[in-house]
């Protein structure tokens, strides 16, 4: 059997299989824009990890000697695309476009909408237009 692709989604654990045994491909989750992923993905990877990621960024950003404006600047570029990339596989799990993403951009309630979508509400059961459900 060969090793799935970098940006190929996820296999489907086997029936009866350890869903643990198969975690979700880094690449894929950070860098990919299809497929689905699951609230609790979202939560850990799309709100922890890429908080974790602009602290530690900017503290590593600040020692090196940017001001914070720089550091701010540089990681917010840094951390886009994989943003983007969990942003959009978790709208696909509601059964919308990625151009959904750009409800971001609506001043002051945006945010909000994304954080209650995305973090909130749960997908589409069964498969949808974007795969099937995440299984992790």
């Amino acid at each position: 059997m060969s090793p799935p692709a970098l940006f190929s989604p996820p296999p489907q654990p086997a029936e009866g299989g350890n869903p643990f045994a198969d975690p979700l491909p880094p690449f894929w989750l950070y860098f990919s824009f299809q497929g689905r992923i699951s609230r609790a993905t979202f939560w850990r990877h799309g709100v922890l990890w890429l908080l974790l990621m602009t602290l530690l960024f900017n503290g590593l950003l600040g020692i090196v000697g940017l001001t914070a404006e720089e550091a701010d600047g540089l990681t917010n570029l840094l951390l886009l695309w994989p943003a983007l990339a969990i942003s959009v596989k978790r709208w696909h799990d509601r059964n919308r476009s990625a151009w959904w993403v750009l409800v971001n951009l609506i001043p002051l309630v945006g945010w909000l909408w994304v954080l209650i979508e995305n973090g909130m509400l749960r997908g589409t059961p069964g498969d949808n237009d974007y795969g099937p459900p995440p299984t992790v």
